[in-house]
């Protein structure tokens, strides 16, 4: 089958997109607007943007041409937690995803408890393994329909300890979920290790004098 994507609705494209791009790792975002409502939500177009200084990068669309609730938030108090979801989490995670006033707090209607977060006025979730608190670093829009690439500077890890060894994230303890197409979601299934392949220090690049 052969699809030119200009005939494509943007329903139609998402459809295909979210089922091809896959698995995608879930980030949990707490926000908090400005009458100190908490918000949650999952978005599963996010990615690692830059490790010096960290830095993650998050795809938030629209709705009816507005902001949602997490992106209206992050855009006014220029901030927000990344938080990792495990398996045991899948379900509140999930239900985080349906769309509430603004004034109503998902953290309260799914019993979610919180934490304060350490350099940011955002809480982050208790329950989970993970937890990175972010700067707003910029937001760039991208094509028709108003979606925004919210990048934030990670700027405090809070990490489970006994998911951690050597500075290196155990992945088979954090147990992270994956986003599929439509409602579906995996786990890790098997994981093959293969022979590591040896790789350039990450370098801190200088800039000239004439500040390029």
């Amino acid at each position: 089958m052969k699809i030119l994507t200009a005939s494509l609705s943007p329903e139609q494209t998402y459809k295909l997109m979210t089922g091809i791009v896959v698995p995608r790792p879930i980030a949990w975002i707490t926000t908090q607007s400005e009458n100190g409502v908490i918000n949650v939500a999952p978005f599963s177009c996010y990615t690692i943007v830059s490790n010096k200084p960290p830095m993650i990068g998050v795809n938030i669309g629209r709705k009816a041409g507005a902001r949602k609730d997490t992106g209206k938030n992050i855009h006014d108090a220029k901030e927000f937690v990344v938080n990792i979801a495990s398996e045991d989490l899948l379900l509140p995670m999930h239900q985080s995803a349906i769309e509430y006033d603004a004034d109503v707090s998902e953290v309260d209607l799914l019993g979610l408890h919180t934490l304060p977060s350490e350099q940011v006025a955002t809480p982050r979730l208790a329950a989970v393994p993970v937890s990175m608190e972010c700067l707003l670093h910029s937001i760039t829009p991208f094509g028709q329909t108003g979606a925004e690439f919210y990048v934030g500077e990670v700027v405090a890890l809070h990490i489970q300890d006994d998911i951690i060894r050597d500075g290196k994230i155990e992945t088979t303890r954090l147990r992270p979920i994956c986003r599929l197409g439509g409602p579906n979601y995996a786990h890790l299934g098997e994981i093959i290790t293969l022979q590591r392949i040896q790789q350039t220090e990450k370098a801190v690049m200088q800039g000239t004098a004439s500040g390029k």
